[in-house]
């Protein structure tokens, strides 16, 4: 550790969540200065302009990652608690760097990749992406539109679409949970009764071009280790090349039913029973959740933090789906 980079001071809005805590334990080890904004025991509260103003001005570094979970049912208390927690701390960070005397140099915002839309004809890139429709992206839309609103000279921005997470996580410890329990096989869309939840919402509402795909269970599977995340995290902070919409995805995509298989391969399971949408339904309903978090087809890949020249640990599922059992184990 030299004495540059135990003076370098960080600022991370959010960092009581699943990647949020790995990210505070990252730097402080690395010798950072680490100040947080969150709802409680943080060093300043989302809503208080004058604390955040005194963290942000004068940080190297500022990472955005406050918003409530999506791992919910999307009744209409949810869906709007959903949009304002990301639009509105993200506003909060960007009126406190405008205001900033001595503003950071470089701000990384979560996003997410599921801002692209239903894809099983080819990738998404972030230079050819095509954007989606409905709930879920409208969110990514206004959070990302929130983010580069305002003339910030100074300071670099970094909108990180993240794919699915792998580590120890409420997400994927579902999916080992379902493996374990012997219905870890595909999960295939279908028609259903109609709803509105995944209307879309904000100032200018989308709707989903179609209520369902025949996917056969290979609608495409993209994801990331956290251990990339965070790599990426300290790539893009170091990298002045970087700008802009980021996927943070693993170079190797899979699918449902691949993804499945290698999960029944790490935890022991012989059997996997498929799920079929009539069934996925009432399911997600019980658990809180929704289907859309296993039948649509997300399909991206990394193109720009590849071009940069990041190397990823886990480029591929099944290793990596083992070492997060094997440390959730341990």
């Amino acid at each position: 550790m030299n004495s540059e980079t135990a003076t370098r001071r960080i600022v991370i809005g959010g960092a009581s969540g699943f990647l949020g805590s790995r990210l505070r334990e990252e730097f402080a080890g690395e010798g950072w200065d680490v100040a947080t904004i969150g709802r409680s025991g943080a060093d300043a509260s989302w809503g208080d302009p004058a604390a955040i103003l005194r963290l942000v001005d004068g940080a190297d570094a500022v990472i955005g990652l406050a918003g409530k979970s999506v791992d919910c049912r999307y009744n209409d208390a949810n869906r709007d608690e959903i949009l304002r927690s990301r639009v509105d701390t993200t506003r909060e960070l960007s009126a406190a760097i405008a205001a900033s005397a001595a503003p950071p140099k470089v701000w990384l915002n979560s996003s997410t990749a599921t801002i692209y839309r239903h894809a099983m004809d080819r990738p998404q890139t972030e230079a050819h992406g095509e954007l989606g429709a409905g709930f879920s992206v409208d969110v990514a839309r206004n959070w990302e539109r929130e983010f580069f609103a305002a003339d910030l000279p100074g300071t670099r921005r970094v909108a990180l679409r993240i794919a699915i997470a792998l580590g120890d996580g409420p997400a994927t410890n579902t999916l080992f949970r379902l493996a374990r329990l012997g219905v870890g096989g595909p999960q295939y869309d279908g028609p259903w009764f109609p709803h509105r939840r995944y209307r879309g919402i904000g100032p200018d509402p989308t709707e989903p071009s179609a209520s369902w795909h025949r996917t056969r269970g290979r609608q495409r599977f993209s994801w990331v280790h956290i251990d990339d995340i965070v790599g990426a995290v300290r790539f893009a902070l170091d990298t002045e090349t970087l700008s802009g919409p980021v996927n943070v995805a693993s170079p190797g995509p899979s699918d449902n039913r691949t993804v499945m298989r290698a999960l029944r391969r790490t935890v022991g399971a012989w059997i996997g029973l498929p799920a079929f949408r009539w069934m996925l339904e009432p399911a997600t309903w019980v658990l809180r959740t929704e289907s859309e978090m296993v039948l649509k087809s997300r399909w991206v890949v990394p193109e720009k933090l590849l071009e940069a020249g990041y190397e990823f640990a886990w480029p591929e599922i099944e290793p990596a789906l083992r070492n997060v059992w094997a440390g959730r184990r341990g």
